[in-house]
């Protein structure tokens, strides 16, 4: 699933590309009973509100929140959109042939299957399209009131976002205040005690803080605590810095990779020598609370 680093790496791109831009018109081809009733555009009832609201409407800017996209309106509305576990949104010039969409042009690699999976598509005032490839069909789009957002049921229950400007040290022992007994790498995982950290992040911060993802918050002593915070704050802005992770699904609007995956430390290197300098430890892997967790055998310290 996209994380933190992602989803503003899309947030970052797509303001430079579309805003000031009109939606012309929208298409989807998500549905199912399934949704019947739900405030997404995968209701069938709800889809043609959605696209009257945003038909015509000017694009003044792109932001986020946690893992949510945030596409600004000008007429006083948001598209939120979360991207779940296979979602991307792709920027470029589309043509549907039969009941797909391609890629034409400059624009998304179509050799790349991850960029084929196209259930959503707008098209832009400039002739290009913004689309949402996303195979598993997992994703969220909804429309809703901007001056409603932090009270809407997608965010009003988020915690503080890990790479606020505010989320100082003390705001992150207040958080871990919150859980003093459960696991540490369950706790800052925790949308609503920290928004934006996912597996990859959380297991490369405290390979880099010592603390084995088992441990206790409670019982993590404070110097290392405070090395944890400065950890997320760091693996969080490197992969901004590397435009996102795609060791799986993720790509950027422009349909490439990420870089984040060359510089794993922890995450996907089972079996591995622990790449810390001086350390003679092993990576490995452990499932908690039906998520993985990969970790150095060694200078990952368990805080009972």
């Amino acid at each position: 699933m996209p994380e933190l680093p992602e989803v503003q790496t899309t947030a970052n791109s797509l303001n430079q590309l579309i805003k000031g831009l009109i939606i012309k018109d929208v298409w989807t081809d998500y549905g199912g009973a399934f949704h019947d009733g739900k405030s997404h555009i995968k209701n069938k009832q709800y889809f043609p509100l959605f696209r009257r609201t945003v038909v015509g409407q000017r694009i003044t800017g792109v932001g986020r929140r946690g893992k949510n996209v945030l596409i600004n309106l000008s007429k006083g509305d948001t598209i939120l959109v979360h991207m779940k576990m296979t979602g991307h949104l792709l920027y470029g010039r589309y043509e549907k042939d039969g009941f797909a969409w391609e890629a034409v042009g400059e624009g998304p690699l179509r050799d790349d299957s991850f960029n084929r999976f196209i259930h959503l598509v707008f098209t832009l005032s400039n002739g290009k399209h913004l689309a949402l490839s996303d195979m598993r069909k997992f994703a969220k789009v909804c429309i809703i009131k901007t001056s409603e957002l932090s009270q809407s049921d997608d965010l009003k229950n988020l915690g503080p976002d890990a790479l606020d400007k505010s989320f100082s040290e003390k705001k992150f022992r207040g958080r871990l205040a919150l859980r003093l007994n459960s696991k540490i790498k369950q706790v800052i995982m925790d949308q609503t005690i920290i928004a934006g950290i996912g597996n990859i992040y959380s297991d490369e911060a405290l390979w880099m803080s010592d603390i084995h993802p088992l441990s206790t918050v409670s019982k993590i002593t404070n110097a290392l605590v405070t090395k944890l915070y400065t950890a997320i704050q760091t693996v969080l802005r490197k992969g901004v810095d590397f435009g996102g992770d795609s060791m799986s699904d993720y790509r950027t609007p422009d349909g490439e990779r990420g870089l984040f995956q060359l510089h794993h430390k922890a995450y996907g290197r089972k079996g591995e020598d622990c790449p810390k300098k001086s350390c003679r430890g092993k990576i490995a892997r452990i499932t908690i609370g039906g998520r993985s967790a990969h970790f150095c055998d060694t200078h990952q310290k368990l805080f009972k």
